[in-house]
């Protein structure tokens, strides 16, 4: 099959990798939500070597990045697995860090309770998950920009749109994660970066 292309993959690969780059500083395993067309999964993967990269998505969207993989020969990227954020048992293995981008703001409501849900119980202590996107703060959007997208998003599917910050680091407490880093990106983007402190009481 013919790859899946993603322009804005393609336009933040570098600076999102210059963010990683200083917060998965220990090798291990990373668990990447939502790897969409598979090009992050590619370039991060050869970029971050000391790494394992373990890219998931749903079903249908298996194969686009399966065919970005065959042209990679880095032996830390994994075969891509299936992974629906909202069941309750993901069949993995612990992993060390967790990174997800453009990923929230296309899910319902539930699936993001479901994707914080399950990190909660794959994440080790002391554990990392970084999530890329935009968010609002306070209730309000960041920018005019990101206010017609919201209502692009919700034009499209009236259960997806931009997320609020403290409904995202709400859900984010409830999994025993903690807030240690709130990166600004270019185009009213952001990176947030939680760690696993404690046992989720919410498992």
């Amino acid at each position: 099959m013919s790859k899946p292309f993603s322009e804005s993959s393609e336009e933040n690969k570098h600076v999102i990798l210059s963010v990683l780059q200083k917060i998965y500083v220990k090798p291990g395993m990373v668990l990447e939500v939502g790897s969409g067309t598979g090009q992050h999964a590619v370039f991060f993967a050869e970029k971050l070597p000391r790494l394992r990269w373990q890219p998931t998505d749903v079903e249908k969207n298996l194969a686009g990045i399966q065919a970005w993989l065959q042209e990679s020969d880095s032996a830390n990227l994994l075969p891509p697995r299936e992974l629906d954020v909202t069941s309750e048992n993901w069949t993995m293995d612990e992993v060390n860090y967790v990174f997800s981008a453009n990923t929230v703001h296309i899910m319902s409501w539930d699936a993001v309770k479901g994707l914080f849900s399950g990190l909660g119980r794959v994440l080790m202590k002391d554990g990392l998950f970084a999530l890329y996107g935009p968010f609002n703060y306070d209730g309000q959007f960041t920018s005019d920009s990101n206010a017609r997208f919201d209502q692009w998003l919700k034009q499209r599917d009236p259960l997806s749109g931009i997320r609020e910050f403290g409904d995202l680091n709400q859900l984010a407490g409830d999994a025993g994660m903690e807030l240690v880093n709130d990166f600004e990106m270019p185009v009213n983007n952001r990176i947030l970066v939680w760690k696993k402190a404690q046992v989720s009481g919410k498992g």
